[in-house]
């Protein structure tokens, strides 16, 4: 938009005046919250201040950080502009009033942000666009996970999605992006030190948002993004100057594939030209990247495939495919453009577009007198590459053509009749017409009428009947319209040359319209069999039992009554077993099936009623590798599942007996003892030591009923008996109630804030789950106080349980929720292992997580975090 500049004058009428030119733009970009982005905006703004540059600052959120605070120092701020929404005061960035005061540079944090509603614009990048477009440079701020292109990648790596997105083509439009990072170690600490949330956040980021897998993957996100946009600005330069001039600022290679057989060879001998010129361009070895890969920084790779001019001549569909999922598997990308019929110009246009350093060719498969008419492709590339370096890579198939092909006609039997009935009779209408009007039109006029003829008749029927058009024209022609007339001799040479070129004319035309026609057909034939295959390939991506629909399908696209899967099996009669099929087969065995796909040494798909074309059986053999895939997966499903369920069930069958031989002797021995001694009439016992006995009963009592308890319970989660009531339920609330059952409570320091939302779920189940997981803190904290900690993110809450004790082994952390685990520990005060298990089926079943993590500084956290209520 085009800002203009509002004053009145002397007779009251309002004014605009341009501004003299539209402000600049510089991003601070960084990776995630906390790198420092405001800090370096505002040693920018202070630089230029001490310049001597009318800076201000128009918003900074220093987020109660003391140095981003003292960083602002003397630097004038503009006042926010405070609105009232919902019964709450909000400060806004005042536009109207950085407009009035006109700064050089005015500083505006958080690009991204989203106004509150009453304000100028719903965006704060568009009140910057304002304050450029009246010729105010702007330095600003954003993160990646608000880049508008970048927060569904964001949100599968954080788990958080991002509502404040700004335009990418918005941020490229900037003078200048600046990438602050940062590593994620060095992030971390600055967030466990205090640096960037206030202490009661510091739990729930470094668990969550700010692991390290997760700030590695945004600070390569950032990076790339940055590449990108200097890759960009170096294409639009380019594009500018109009350069056309590779510069080698970037390795890039370009693989050119035909889809011919030799093009899987040509496609892996480039992948590793890719891979060794990684860091040629620099002058520098490759280097580890940013993921931090030991494989090292590669060439770009791009594989392109060009068509020719109609867009349908090249290689089948299906050998295409395969060329992309290697495309994919080497690293590289994949592109078709249509080149005309100047192949080797279209993809040097393709290799200097994309600023290519190194073309890859497979050598030409004409025969050697072929190539004496025709050099081929790869001669013609190397002749006009200019700097491009190209490699011609050698295979089987080199030479390997012939000079002359037998070809089959394309058109059908009723345009072949159609053209061998006009073959002699349009010529004799052109000749009837020419005696007819012999007095009206010339010799030319004739000649022009018998060679639309030729040309209908080739459009028509192709070139057997264009030739005898031809033939049969000539020879009317001459008979009847050229003199001598009525006699086929041949007076003047012209008269030759006539006959030839008509004969020329009849070839070419015929040559194109079969040509044509060819194409039309195989481009029919691989619509269908795209739709066959991507029909096929539905059933087996989106049903859970694929193979016998997939069988289904296939009867019903190739017309066989009866299709079915055999497996080799020894122990059959006959050597077969079907595995799935649409009807009984009326044969048991391969080789008494009409179609027969061998699809794996001891797989068959096979087909009754009619026996398939080639191209069908090109198609099923595709299909029989998707149905062998099926199969494959279902039954490894099966045995995967099997397995379980066996190791399982033993798991649980030694588990429970070990229990039962130890947890439960233990309480039982020293209930026995207490009553023997108890009722022991020879026994004399004082008044303590009989109180003593009693409480060692009672104590041996409540802990063969929490043994119980848990034992009910976990019969109840194996069985899916749980059947949870959610409602809004308090964290404070539920551990209060937890923690007066809960032995040496006193131990424990609770730390919720009672402001916190509440969380959906079973006010029963959570009092268990935290009562549980609270007892196991205190039991394995070696003493020292337990924490307990509230805290909310994105649209759920965590309650966090904090021991300082040994901690767990982290090759032990994935087993700890396991039924009956105990690390080790067989004293009688340690539970048979149920509890932490218990609590997590609990959990679980409330819709929430369990998780186990270090806790800082040496000991165990355990998180429970459960969506919030009214989510």
């Amino acid at each position: 938009m085009a800002w203009l500049h509002r004053h009145p004058g002397d007779n009251g009428e309002v004014t605009y005046d341009p501004p003299a030119r539209r402000g600049k733009l510089r991003i601070y970009l960084g990776s995630a919250p906390g790198v420092g982005k405001t800090y370096a905006m505002l040693g920018e703004g202070r630089r230029r201040a001490d310049r001597g540059t009318d800076v201000v600052v128009g918003l900074v959120e220093t987020h109660g950080r003391p140095k981003t605070q003292a960083l602002v120092g003397t630097l004038e701020v503009v006042p926010r502009r405070q609105i009232t929404y919902r019964d709450n005061e909000f400060g806004e960035l005042d536009t109207d009033a950085v407009l009035a005061r006109k700064p050089a540079v005015v500083l505006v944090d958080e690009l991204a942000h989203t106004n509150v509603p009453g304000s100028r614009h719903e965006k704060r990048w568009q009140d910057i666009d304002d304050l450029l477009a009246a010729g105010i440079d702007v330095l600003s701020t954003v993160n990646v996970q608000h880049l508008e292109s970048l927060n569904d990648v964001v949100e599968k790596i954080t788990g958080v999605r991002q509502r404040e997105t700004v335009p990418d083509q918005w941020v490229r439009g900037a003078e200048q992006v600046e990438l602050v990072d940062i590593t994620p170690e060095a992030l971390r600490r600055r967030m466990a030190h205090g640096n960037i949330y206030p202490p009661e956040k510091i739990d729930a980021a470094l668990s969550n948002y700010f692991k390290p897998v997760n700030l590695v993957a945004l600070r390569e996100l950032a990076l790339l993004w940055v590449a990108d946009e200097v890759d960009v600005a170096l294409q639009r330069y380019r594009a500018e100057q109009q350069i056309t001039d590779v510069w080698e600022a970037r390795e890039r290679i370009v693989v050119a594939v035909t889809g011919g057989p030799e093009s899987e060879t040509v496609l892996r001998r480039a992948a590793r030209i890719a891979k060794r010129s990684g860091g040629a361009a620099t002058g520098r070895p490759a280097q580890a990247g940013a993921s931090g890969t030991s494989e090292g920084r590669r060439a770009d790779l791009l594989c392109v495939h060009v068509l020719r001019g109609d867009g349908l001549a090249g290689a089948p569909p299906q050998a295409l495919t395969r060329l992309r999922k290697l495309a994919d598997g080497v690293g590289a990308s994949f592109h078709t453009v249509v080149g005309g019929e100047d192949v080797p110009a279209a993809l040097l246009d393709f290799a200097r577009g994309v600023n290519a350093t190194q073309l890859v060719l497979g050598t030409s498969r004409r025969s050697r007198v072929a190539r004496l008419f025709n050099e081929g492709i790869g001669a013609t590339v190397v002749q006009d590459s200019g700097p491009i370096d190209v490699h011609m890579v050698t295979h089987q198939e080199a030479g390997g053509g012939t000079l002359v092909r037998r070809v089959r006609s394309a058109l059908s039997p009723t345009r072949r009749t159609a053209g061998w009935l006009c073959a002699p009779l349009l010529p004799g209408l052109a000749t009837v017409t020419g005696v007819l009007g012999k007095n009206v039109f010339g010799l030319s006029t004739d000649v022009v009428l018998f060679f639309l003829a030729t040309v209908l008749v080739a459009l028509v029927g192709g070139l057997g009947p264009a030739l005898l058009a031809a033939v049969a024209g000539g020879l009317l022609l001459n008979y009847f319209l050229t003199p001598p007339l009525y006699t086929f001799t041949i007076a003047e040479q012209q008269n030759v040359i006539t006959l030839v070129v008509m004969v020329v004319v009849a070839i070419a035309v015929a040559l194109v319209v079969d040509r044509a026609a060819r194409r039309s057909e195989q481009a029919a034939v691989a619509r269908t069999e795209a739709a066959l295959l991507a029909s096929f390939a539905r059933t087996v991506l989106t049903r859970a039992d694929p193979l016998p629909r997939l069988l289904e399908k296939v009867g019903e696209a190739f017309g066989l009554p009866s299709v079915a899967v055999l497996e080799h099996a020894p122990d059959v009669p006959n050597g077969w077993r079907t595995v799935a099929c649409t009807s009984p087969p009326d044969c048991l065995r391969p080789e008494d099936a009409e179609v027969d796909v061998a699809v794996d040494v001891d797989v068959h798909l096979i087909g009754r009623g009619r026996p398939l074309a080639a191209a069908d059986r090109r198609v099923l053999e595709t299909v029989g590798g998707q149905a062998l895939l099926a199969l494959r997966a279902q039954r490894m499903a099966a045995e995967a599942a099997e397995a379980r369920r066996q190791a399982e069930g033993g798991r649980l069958r030694s588990a429970l007996l070990s229990a039962v031989g130890h947890d439960l002797r233990t309480p039982l021995t020293s209930i026995k003892a207490a009553a023997g001694s108890l009722r022991d009439a020879e026994l004399r016992l004082s008044e303590a030591d009989r109180a003593e006995l009693l409480a060692t009963v009672e104590e041996s009592v409540d802990r063969l009923t929490a043994l119980v308890d848990n034992l009910l319970d976990s019969s109840r989660l194996a069985a899916g008996a749980v059947v949870p009531r959610p409602r809004a339920v308090g964290y404070d609330e539920a551990v209060t109630l937890a923690l007066a059952g809960v032995e040496g409570a006193y131990r424990v320091k609770v730390e919720i804030d009672e402001s916190l939302p509440d969380v959906l779920a079973d006010a029963g189940l959570l009092e268990r789950v935290v009562a549980n997981v609270v007892d196991n803190a205190l039991r394995h904290g070696a003493g020292a106080p337990v924490a307990v900690r509230a805290s909310a993110h994105a649209d759920r809450v965590e309650l966090r349980v904090v021991d300082s004790g040994p901690g767990v082994p982290r090759s032990a952390a994935d087993g700890l929720f396991q039924p009956f685990q105990r690390l080790g520990d067989r004293d009688a005060t340690t539970g048979v292992g149920l509890g932490l298990s218990v609590a997590k089926g609990f959990t679980t079943a409330m819709g929430g997580t369990l998780v186990a993590e270090d806790t800082p500084g040496g000991g165990l956290t355990v998180v429970i975090s459960l969506p919030e209520a009214g989510t």
